[in-house]
């Protein structure tokens, strides 16, 4: 009788592998993601897809098809689901935008580090599936200058296969439910 193997994880670049070492924490698959909540990943809980899940994402990213405007738009749905798919099993729905351990409240929000593993594991995981026509999964991107006052953040990145251009996926400024931002990265980094 054969054991059976563990999924291999995604090709990872050095930027996306930081992420997950830096927490100790397994890369996705595309069988399943660590969820990281509770601020710098202190809490955590496995997501493993079911068919269920994957035939629900598949058919989001499936409205994307037409171009690489509206694939940006699906990956906003796929990050809606992802919200409303783990909220109540690990409590997030309960989540504020712009959470950090100033709301004292770690058990039902995610900080941006939290947001940017998650969504780039999600990303990496629906590029895995060969949903994306349009884009490819990049590296995360931080911003922050005290010297403007700007606030230390970061956030996931998409590259479009044709353009080049990065593009943010960025759920920590947006409460339960609410749509992502998604914006060339250019425009991002000027935001606070």
């Amino acid at each position: 009788m054969m054991a059976a193997w563990p999924a291999r994880a995604v090709e990872l670049s050095a930027s996306q592998a930081e992420l997950y070492s830096s927490v100790s924490i397994f890369p996705p698959t595309a069988n399943s993601m660590t969820v990281c909540y509770g601020f710098v990943c202190r809490r955590r809980e496995i997501l493993d897809f079911t068919p269920a899940d994957r035939n629900a994402l598949t058919q989001i990213l499936s409205s994307g098809h037409a171009s690489a405007i509206a694939e940006r738009a699906a990956v906003q749905k796929a990050v809606i689901w992802f919200d409303r798919r783990m909220g109540p099993v690990i409590g997030t729905n309960k989540r504020v935008a712009k959470a950090d351990f100033r709301y004292f409240d770690d058990k039902h929000n995610y900080d941006c580090w939290d947001i940017t593993r998650n969504t780039t594991s999600l990303l990496l995981v629906l590029q895995e599936w060969g949903l994306f026509k349009y884009h490819t999964v990049g590296n995360p991107h931080y911003r922050g200058n005290a010297l403007v006052l700007q606030t230390p953040h970061n956030t996931a990145v998409l590259i479009d296969r044709a353009t080049k251009v990065e593009w943010v996926v960025d759920l920590w400024p947006r409460g339960y439910l609410q749509p992502p931002d998604v914006m060339t990265l250019e425009k991002w980094i000027t935001e606070d």
